[in-house]
């Protein structure tokens, strides 16, 4: 990070489905893998060619993971405990958040603004997703939170911004997820929906994974808030 504490832009992979983009996703992974771990699942998604989507896949920066005994990996903060919320990196938590928002500022730069813009996640890149969503001063189109949970949880009344009250939040999990328990998820949906969030739950009989449905649930949503 440089001296004027404005993070450096992450190193991203992007997937254009149409010439001069008006819309964009930004996708954040999962812990361990990077932005060629979702890239994939564009085409599977069958967007029409118009609006055109920019899809930005970023890496996460490699950083030791406490739980995995100090091994270096991509990851969006250190996970502490293994039950995710006991004890939390707060202070990683909120680095990334400034990296998701120098990315959504890019994206404003090339003349897409906040409210066509989907922040998406999948597990750990869900929690960001959450965090960063709650607490941005512009409305965004939507949020997807795949396999993840809402971090900071007892902050998030506190800290969320107006500007995204209304936003629809999907959320989408594992019945059988050993990774980050079902009960972390609907924890995160209960308290979003007492705050009077737009959520969108879906559960699925999988592991900590995507499966076929859960893509064209997740097509339906972008098809609804990319317009």
């Amino acid at each position: 990070m440089s001296a004027d504490t404005t993070p450096d832009l992450l190193d991203c992979i992007e997937h254009e489905t149409g010439p001069n983009p008006t819309h964009a996703v930004i996708w954040l992974h999962g812990l361990g893998a990077d932005g060629n771990d979702f890239a994939p699942i564009v085409p599977e998604l069958r967007l029409p060619s118009a609006p055109a989507v920019r899809f930005i896949f970023p890496h996460a920066p490699v950083q030791p993971v406490t739980i995995n005994g100090g091994m270096r990996m991509r990851s969006w903060y250190d996970i502490l405990v293994l039950d995710l919320v006991r004890q939390e990196d707060a202070a990683g938590i909120r680095r990334s958040e400034a990296a998701v928002r120098a990315l959504i500022a890019r994206e404003n730069a090339r003349g897409i603004p906040t409210s066509r813009i989907v922040l998406a996640g999948f597990s750990q890149g869900c929690a960001i997703t959450l965090h960063t969503g709650l607490r941005l001063p512009e409305k965004l189109a939507g949020m997807m939170g795949l396999s993840g949970y809402l971090p900071l949880i007892d902050l998030a009344a506190a800290e969320r911004h107006g500007a995204n009250a209304a936003t629809p939040i999907f959320l989408a999990h594992g019945t059988h997820d050993p990774v980050v328990d079902i009960s972390r998820a609907t924890a995160s949906r209960d308290m979003l929906v007492s705050l009077g969030h737009d959520v969108r739950w879906h559960a699925y009989p999988m592991q900590h994974a995507v499966c076929p449905q859960e893509i064209a649930d997740i097509r339906a949503f972008l098809l609804d808030v990319l317009k």
